[in-house]
């Protein structure tokens, strides 16, 4: 049984240095209102009323990915946009249970490769897999765009080792789909970038906030849904935001978050 402007390799992250002023987005109480996770790097994930926050990040968050065969990198949305069509959901036993988009369940890896059309393998964080991924050097020229590789985190098949927990707030989120982003912890307040550098608590668990996440083309990709390609969303996110959205933390305190909990910083 069975995860015009030339973007930096990887689910990026800009660190920040000091320690940043939590006040705007704790100006109110500020709440879960969504939690996710990714089985499966790169696929749909499941959305959850509580999950437990570890040292890995969320349990279960990123625990597999897919791998071509022929090149021995890890496949993402960033090179394979297919991946976004598939669904994952974590089985009690700690599987990967995979819906493809015609609604078939992938039982080996022979129906993935069937549907990627390559051969491919899934496999589990906690192989010595190499941590290898592509990331477009321009995402305005794809087609013609050079491709640089890059080295995700150990464990969990995170891109960044200092963004194993992902935060965005509602008012960050704009109009666009949360899909996009794919965040595990979505907050109804605002600023979550005040939040770097701070100590926070969210349900029964610590975490550092350690950076802005820089987003890649993986945010303008179609998805499952009737999310449409649309450039215009790293576009705006480059202009208007440094190309940055969201927040990375390491989990220091594990502990159990649910939907509904309070943040609160140190």
């Amino acid at each position: 049984m069975f995860p015009e402007l030339a973007v930096t390799p990887g689910f990026f992250a800009v660190s920040m240095s000091g320690r940043f002023n939590a006040s705007l987005i704790l100006s109110a109480v500020v709440q879960i209102v969504e939690l996710w996770r990714y089985p499966v790097k790169s696929l749909q994930g499941e959305r959850l009323d509580s999950v437990a926050l570890t040292g890995d990040g969320p349990e279960g968050d990123r625990r597999f990915a897919i791998y071509d065969l022929q090149s021995g990198l890890g496949l993402t949305a960033r090179r394979v946009p297919d991946l976004l069509f598939a669904s994952a959901r974590l089985r009690d036993d700690g599987t990967a249970e995979i819906t493809l988009p015609d609604g078939s369940v992938a039982s080996n890896d022979d129906a993935l490769s069937a549907w990627l059309g390559r051969p491919v393998t899934l496999r589990s964080a906690a192989t010595d897999a190499a941590r290898r991924y592509e990331n477009v050097v321009d995402f305005e020229h794809e087609a013609t765009s050079d491709w640089e590789p890059f080295d995700g985190a150990d464990g969990a098949f995170h891109d960044n080792p200092t963004a194993r927990v992902s935060l965005v707030s509602a008012t960050t989120m704009r109009s666009w789909d949360a899909r996009r982003f794919r965040a595990n912890v979505m907050l109804d307040g605002e600023d979550e970038d005040s939040l770097v550098g701070s100590r926070i608590t969210l349900g029964e668990a610590t975490l550092d906030v350690e950076m802005r996440i820089e987003r890649c083309v993986m945010t303008t990709r179609a998805q499952a849904g009737g999310i449409e390609r649309d450039l215009g969303v790293l576009r705006t996110i480059a202009r208007e935001r440094d190309a940055c959205l969201a927040v990375g933390a390491l989990v220091i305190n594990p502990g159990t978050a649910h939907v509904g909990d309070t943040l609160s910083a140190d």
